[in-house]
């Protein structure tokens, strides 16, 4: 892609997305994810509703009339966005790859929290960490974010949630917002999500299509796998073949909400074909 195009694509999901956590998300987001904690911020008269508990009492005494300490929120959080770039992201059968739709709410979450003067890191994973951005704060950097979302091309197609969540606990010593984009197509990574979830707070967004979900009858077939680059010809008119699929698709998405689910970390699904703004602001109201 050359940079011309790039940065139109760039700009074009800057302005989808930025109206979207301007109008939508900015408030929500705010509500849902807390800062660490409060901070002084000023004394001032008490006025009638006060809380008692909050009167400075040297202040009071100074000048005999009743003055309160006022606190503010510790606003400042990070928010890491964990994105899968395995081979099975370039797939789809409708209007969008899932990798694009991991750019667009990836960029959303983003910008929100630019809006909260938040820090915005990034993980790119397959069976390995990719890419690593640290956090930090700006448009520019979001912009930044959303160049190597668009253009990033991964050295391997396979997938290790696991590694990813490792490296996750070794870089980040502090709590951050956690949101983990991928199909979930993966094993074995419930015990290093339960670590991370107790530290930090994570929520999976899984990005699928329909047609993931069980193969149709179209007779002999010949597919290949996206991550290990193997073809193979599938009867896909056998009943047996197509039970088989679909029980080792449902098995991965049992896993990974009941993996999400133990760990106490938040689970979001939405597929390619679907309005992804209305199961961000439902899971925010949730938790708001």
């Amino acid at each position: 892609m050359d940079t011309k195009e790039l940065l139109k694509k760039v700009r074009k999901i800057e302005i989808k997305t930025r109206r979207l956590s301007d109008h939508i998300f900015g408030g929500e987001y705010h509500s849902t994810f807390k800062g660490r904690g409060m901070t002084f911020s000023e004394v001032r008269q008490y006025q009638f509703g006060d809380d008692v508990r909050s009167i400075d009492w040297n202040v009071t005494a100074r000048y005999s009339e009743p003055y309160v300490k006022v606190f503010e929120e510790e606003r400042e959080l990070t928010m890491m966005l964990m994105v899968d770039v395995s081979g099975s992201e370039l797939f789809g059968t409708n209007q969008q790859f899932k990798n694009e739709v991991v750019t667009e709410i990836a960029a959303t979450l983003a910008f929100s929290a630019t809006q909260n003067n938040d820090k915005i890191g990034l993980i790119l994973f397959s069976d390995t960490v990719e890419l690593f951005i640290p956090p930090k704060k700006g448009r520019s950097h979001v912009l930044r974010i959303i160049r190597e979302l668009i253009e990033f091309e991964p050295k391997s197609k396979q997938t290790n949630l696991a590694e990813a969540l490792k490296f996750l606990r070794n870089v980040m010593k502090k709590k951050a917002i956690v949101f983990v984009l991928s199909d979930f197509i993966a094993d074995d990574y419930e015990h290093t999500m339960k670590i991370a979830a107790n530290k930090h707070d994570v929520t999976g967004i899984r990005i699928y299509d329909e047609r993931e979900e069980a193969i149709p009858n179209l007779g002999m077939v010949q597919m290949q796998d996206e991550e290990t680059g193997e073809l193979m010809l599938v009867n896909t008119s056998s009943k047996k073949v197509r039970q088989n699929y679909s029980e080792f698709y449902q098995e991965k998405v049992k896993y990974y909400k009941e993996s999400f689910s133990r760990s106490g970390a938040g689970a979001i699904d939405c597929r390619v074909d679907e309005s992804y703004v209305k199961k961000l602001l439902g899971y925010f109201k949730r938790r708001g």
